[in-house]
């Protein structure tokens, strides 16, 4: 099974660090990173907002735990937003391609 893990941070440098790191240590195998997005969100009861950049990795579900504690050692934010999509169907070469990739 794979996943599609969604992460927010302060920006496209931010993103790109993450990126490399995850990268690096094989917990993912492909990255994307949607450089500027604006986000609006609850934060200790007041709306607040910010402009954002969207990272979007790649993997097994296998490692979703492993990816989540990595992100969270190196994310610059206090409660940084990590979520787990389960991919349920994809393309066959793609998919063989990450399991290469990730072995």
């Amino acid at each position: 099974m794979y996943s599609l893990i969604y992460i927010t941070t302060s920006g496209s440098p931010e993103s790109e660090k993450i990126a490399k790191i995850l990268l690096e240590e094989k917990l993912v195998a492909c990255i994307n990173i949607i450089p500027q997005i604006k986000s609006l969100y609850l934060w200790e009861g007041q709306i607040e907002k910010d402009n954002e950049s969207i990272v979007l990795a790649k993997t097994r579900a296998d490692k979703i735990d492993k990816v989540i504690k990595r992100v969270e050692e190196i994310h610059s934010y206090q409660t940084p937003c990590i979520l787990e999509f389960t991919v349920k169907k994809g393309s066959k070469e793609y998919l063989q391609w990450m399991e290469k990739e990730l072995d």
